[in-house]
């Protein structure tokens, strides 16, 4: 069995069949089109010492949102923003800044890019990639405690098509419960978040035509 893990992890079969699953889907009308909304998602591991090796897992960090803090791993992942599939992703460590992998989330044809206000003031990062996409992400909206109206609505209507990657989320999180590491070390866990993924665009393609919803 441990060799057969170490296979899937060398091989990267868990990245390939996210990617067949794709190609797959993209024959059967879910096209990339012209939108890509990027997200991350924290994955908790254990943080306790009580194991056989008495530490914790050195490639798993620790990162604070809101007051609370958080140890594991990150799933970055890039979304269609029509199809609402899964079309890139990438596994980090939770200390690693949302920002640092949004060139790996374009696929390159991209004309807009949504994302939270964590993606803000990523222009050049963004177009080291996908050199015609508009930057759509959501904008801070508040300095020196004067709240910027405008700013905010427009951040309300993007934030109506940016909730369209909370789904897959909540399918790899909810019906496959994703919501904590089950193995030690990135490359395992990625392997089972690439498959989660695959999993993922399936359940959400299941009997849907080729229409598409408007970006």
């Amino acid at each position: 069995m441990l060799k057969f893990r170490h296979l899937l992890e060398e091989q990267k079969l868990g990245e390939r069949i996210f990617s067949e699953v794709g190609l797959v889907l993209q024959e059967r009308g879910a096209k990339l089109k012209s939108g890509t909304i990027v997200d991350a998602t924290l994955i908790g591991a254990p943080s306790s010492t009580k194991n056989k090796e008495k530490a914790r897992d050195p490639e798993m960090h620790q990162t604070r949102k809101g007051q609370q803090w958080y140890f594991g791993m990150k799933l970055h992942i890039g979304v269609d923003s029509q199809s609402g599939l899964a079309h890139s992703a990438v596994v980090t460590a939770a200390n690693v800044h949302d920002k640092h992998p949004l060139p790996q989330l374009l696929h390159g044809n991209e004309q807009r890019v949504y994302g939270d206000s964590a993606y803000a003031s990523q222009k050049a990062l963004i177009h080291s990639k996908a050199p015609k996409a508009r930057d759509f992400t959501n904008k801070r909206t508040r300095r020196k405690d004067i709240v910027d109206e405008v700013a905010r609505r427009k951040n309300r209507n993007k934030s109506k098509i940016r909730a369209r990657v909370e789904h897959v989320f909540a399918v790899v999180k909810r019906l496959w419960g994703f919501t904590k590491v089950r193995y030690r070390g990135l490359a395992k866990n990625a392997n089972r978040a690439f498959v989660a993924l695959a999993l993922a665009n399936l359940y959400m393609w299941r009997g849907r035509s080729t229409a598409q919803v408007r970006p």
